[in-house]
C-alpha cells in the first residue's frame, strides 16, 4: 500500500530517514503505529476496556480513601508513635499517585468507549 506522501510503501525504510513511516491504524487509540506490526497478534486486536473499566472504578475510590487516611493518620501521629509520620506520609503519596493514575486510566476508557460507541451508530 502505497503512501500518499512519498508514494513508497509505509513498511520500507525511507531513504535518508534512517527510521520507517508510521502505519496507521482503523481502531481507536494511537494514531498511527511508530514500526509495522511484526507479531502475530490478529490486526483487530483490542484492549479489553470492559475490564479496565471496572478495575480503575473499583480502585480509584480505595486510592482516595487510602490516600485521606493514611494522610489524616500521618497528621495525627507523634514523633514517639509507631509508625512514623514519615511512612504514613509515603503511603499518602503512593496511594495519591496511585489514584491519579486510576483517575487517567478511567477518563482514557470512557473516552474510547465513546467515540467507538459514537462510530458505530
Amino acid at each position: 500500500m502505497p503512501d500518499s506522501r512519498t508514494g513508497s510503501s509505509p513498511y520500507e525504510p525511507r531513504a535518508g530517514s534512517g527510521g520507517r513511516e508510521p502505519v496507521p491504524r482503523a481502531r481507536s487509540g494511537m494514531v498511527g503505529r511508530r514500526y509495522p506490526r511484526t507479531g502475530t497478534e490478529p490486526v483487530t486486536a483490542r484492549s479489553p476496556l470492559g475490564l479496565r473499566l471496572l478495575l480503575a472504578s473499583v480502585f480509584l475510590p480505595l486510592f482516595v480513601a487510602g490516600t485521606v487516611l493514611f494522610a489524616v493518620w500521618a497528621a495525627g501521629s507523634d514523633e514517639r508513635d509507631s509508625p512514623g509520620s514519615g511512612p504514613l506520609t509515603l503511603l499518602a503519596v503512593v496511594c495519591g499517585v496511585l489514584a491519579l493514575t486510576a483517575a487517567l486510566d478511567l477518563a482514557v476508557v470512557v473516552r474510547r468507549l465513546r467515540r467507538e460507541r459514537g462510530s458505530a451508530q
